[in-house]
């Protein structure tokens, strides 16, 4: 008996084998088949009826979320694919439309139905971050493995699609060796990843760089930092993709009662500095990008000086609910080296708050070049290492100031960062590479 149910189960095992060869055999064909016969058919057809729909494939924080909710209302079919493995990084994002899941081997399969299934329903495709044009780590070693390197984004431009992309920072398509030359003071030196080439270097960096050229039809980038493969025509300063939504960040927020601070003292100033992934950037004696080994020092000597301060210092709390937090402070402290501002300067902003971060001159004269309006009225206080207290006593100092700048700073939030600006904006630069008119 127990032989005969080993024989079974040998047999079923066999069977379930030659099902998924025979199966992957189909796959492999057909995808061939799509390849080099119906890919121009579909190349041809979006050449002449192109469709307003477009996929982020991957998530960028929330950005994605908001622009796609801004175009759907201007009649686009805007979907997010959120195909993110990693659960640490899902407290900062607002929403998907789709979702891959890694739990079962059958996972996979689905994956590649919603790869196929969205090649024939949209015809944009956005991705963000460094090595993020692909859909998820799983298929395209799935691809890879059988079709070679990249086969899932050649089929796209093969199909005719859009491939637009978002920049996210000092590693995208810049070597280490260029970043680490802008001054006055190289962030590099700080940098707990500038020794790691699986994470940074001169190679890594520039292969990323010139793959990422040679696919995407637009690019996105803010900070100016255009060297390298930054250069290339088809990259633009477009603050617009990096948006927020104004009714998820305003100044009159109310604030749930778990979110509350403690009553704040008369005349006492919160100073809020904030480290995304802090342990992993931080190094064994507190230094990172973020400055916190120039902030903290200066904190204590201030307060040492009777200085009515506290320290805001959240971590590890989902976006949506960190606003409440942000909300209540004052001052926002931001990066001393690196040249320029990130999302949680932008959330600052749209909350009203004033924003000290450096804001390197060459950046901020890139910037001016394609969009002057927005370099000109840039709210953001530009402070390095050497001039930081001066800065920063100021502005402790002026309580008139602060508010000023907190005017400022939500309207210029509202006028360059806000979904609804992100939806003109998109629906223009999607709409010009379809060759159709806005609508």
């Amino acid at each position: 008996m127990t032989t005969k149910l080993k024989d079974v189960s040998l047999t079923r095992s066999v069977g379930r084998e030659f099902l998924r060869t025979y199966t992957e055999i189909l796959l492999v064909l057909f995808l061939r088949l799509l390849f080099w016969i119906v890919a121009p058919i579909l190349r041809f057809r979006m050449h002449f009826f192109p469709r307003r729909a477009i996929l982020y494939a991957g998530q960028a924080y929330y950005n994605a979320w908001y622009l796609s909710r801004a175009l759907r209302e201007r009649g686009w079919r805007a979907d997010v694919l959120n195909w993110d493995m990693n659960p640490g990084t899902q407290i900062y994002y607002h929403g998907q439309d789709y979702k891959f899941f890694y739990s079962t081997p059958r996972d996979g399969l689905a994956h590649l139905k919603f790869y196929l299934v969205a090649l024939f329903r949209y015809d944009i495709f956005h991705f963000s971050n460094m090595w993020g044009i692909q859909f998820g780590a799983p298929l395209h070693g799935w691809f890879k493995k059988r079709f070679g390197e990249n086969f899932e984004i050649h089929l796209l431009k093969r199909c005719g699609k859009k491939i637009v992309y978002t920049n996210n920072g000092c590693l995208d398509g810049v070597s280490q060796t260029a970043f680490s030359n802008w001054g006055p003071e190289t962030v590099c030196d700080i940098c707990p990843w500038r020794n790691d080439p699986t994470i940074c270097s001169d190679e890594r960096n520039l292969n990323w760089g010139r793959f990422r050229n040679s696919v995407a039809d637009y690019q996105c980038l803010l900070g100016g930092n255009r060297v390298d493969f930054n250069v290339a025509p088809s990259i633009h300063e477009v603050p617009e993709f990096y948006c927020l939504d104004t009714h998820v960040w305003y100044p009159d927020l109310t604030i749930p009662e778990d979110f509350k601070l403690h009553p704040k003292r008369p005349g006492t100033v919160w100073l809020y500095h904030a480290v995304g992934h802090k342990t992993e950037r931080t190094n064994e004696k507190g230094v990172n990008i973020k400055s916190s080994h120039v902030y903290l020092p200066l904190i204590d000597k201030l307060k040492d000086e009777g200085l009515a301060i506290e320290l805001l210092e959240p971590s590890g709390i989902p976006n949506k609910d960190v606003r409440y937090i942000q909300v209540q402070a004052d001052i926002f402290l931001d990066m001393l080296t690196y040249g320029w501002f990130g999302a949680n300067a932008r959330e600052a902003m749209m909350l009203g708050k004033p924003v000290i971060c450096f804001i390197r001159p060459e950046w901020l004269e890139s910037v001016r070049q394609e969009i002057p309006d927005y370099a000109e009225e840039l709210p953001i206080i530009s402070a390095t290492p050497a001039t930081i207290e001066g800065v920063l006593r100021e502005l402790i100092a002026n309580p008139v100031r602060r508010h000023e700048i907190g005017e400022k700073s939500r309207r210029f939030a509202v006028k360059w960062h806000s979904s609804e600006a992100g939806g003109r904006r998109f629906n223009e630069i999607y709409s010009k590479l379809l060759c159709r008119d806005p609508l």
